[in-house]
């Protein structure tokens, strides 16, 4: 078993392959932090998330510094962490064309492509329209496999839109099933704004699963605005997600989506898993310390729960 994945025969529903985690505190924990870190120290915080047995993770962000400035100086990110870190650990998300050069130049060896599923939020974002995007998602894919690259397809506002609303599931398998057609690695579920429901995450998620495309993990990737990013996280295990994203700290946002807030956090993630009986590989102290450490970085306390109460003792009590 891989560090980070998870041993599903003990648990819920289990998907064909073991689940993934993917932090993502490092992109888009960061990036809607009113503080910007330099890549020193976003280098040493995924250094950090490494050791505590993260094996998979975004590690940097290819879009304009005018557009998102917390992911400026990208490529001197991963030239500071590329030598002590296995290639295959760093993901690169890009948003057009141009950051896909970037991730290439830069040496990644797995980009994420990341489109929204609703037309307002989607000219906002990345100005283009949701035709187009699915438009270049395909291109991107082809271009990945032309390159050797794994490529991921991670499809924002799926469970709602900051100026649309509320987003049908029928909607958003009708996109995901057009870019599926390509079988990029990963298809994941954003759910931008936390808004989200377990009974619409599990119409999708299944909904993707049961194409069986081969070689495709299906994922989502859960905020936790309204307290609802845990119950959908589980409700898309049982529903057969093989990824889960989740942010350290439960740092996070969109700085293009009004009050949108931040991720599941990977240490509560890791301690519901545990709890559920699945091993995750993730060391839960190793993360509570780099919880307080960013913190103390971005001059506040981050919004986790697990670095407020702490992990049980490991005595176990008898039932009486």
């Amino acid at each position: 078993m891989w560090p980070g994945e998870l041993n599903m025969s003990a648990a819920v529903s289990a998907p064909v392959t073991p689940l993934q985690i993917v932090e993502v505190g490092p992109r888009d924990g960061l990036q809607n932090e009113a503080r910007t870190l330099p890549p020193t120290v976003r280098a040493e915080l995924i250094g950090r998330l490494l050791t505590a047995g993260i094996t998979q993770l975004e590690a940097v962000s290819f879009v304009h510094p005018e557009r998102v400035p917390q992911m400026a100086g990208a490529e001197e990110v991963l030239t500071l962490v590329q030598p002590h870190a296995p290639p295959a650990s760093l993901l690169g998300l890009v948003l057009n064309e141009r950051g896909f050069e970037r991730a290439l130049a830069a040496g990644v060896q797995h980009v994420r492509y990341s489109f929204s599923v609703t037309e307002v939020f989607a000219r906002r974002n990345q100005n283009a329209g949701v035709e187009e995007s699915v438009d270049l998602a395909l291109h991107l894919v082809a271009r990945a496999r032309a390159a050797g690259l794994r490529i991921g397809l991670v499809l924002s506002t799926s469970f709602g839109s900051p100026f649309e609303g509320r987003v049908a599931p029928a909607h958003v398998l009708r996109i995901a099933e057009q870019v599926a057609a390509a079988a990029p690695d990963e298809l994941v579920f954003a759910d931008t704004i936390g808004a989200g429901a377990p009974t619409a995450v599990r119409e999708v998620i299944s909904g993707a699963v049961a194409w069986k495309v081969p070689g495709m993990r299906v994922g989502g990737h859960f905020h936790n605005t309204r307290n609802t990013g845990y119950a959908n996280a589980v409700a898309a295990l049982e529903a057969g997600a093989s990824v889960l994203d989740s942010s350290v700290g439960g740092i996070g946002g969109c700085p293009f989506a009004p009050r949108a807030t931040g991720n599941i956090a990977t240490e509560d993630l890791g301690y519901l898993l545990r709890e559920m009986g699945l091993q995750t590989g993730l060391n839960l102290d190793a993360l509570l310390d780099t919880s307080r450490w960013l913190g103390e970085h971005l001059g506040h306390e981050v919004p986790g729960m697990l670095v407020k109460a702490g992990d049980l003792p490991e005595e176990v009590m008898g039932d009486g």
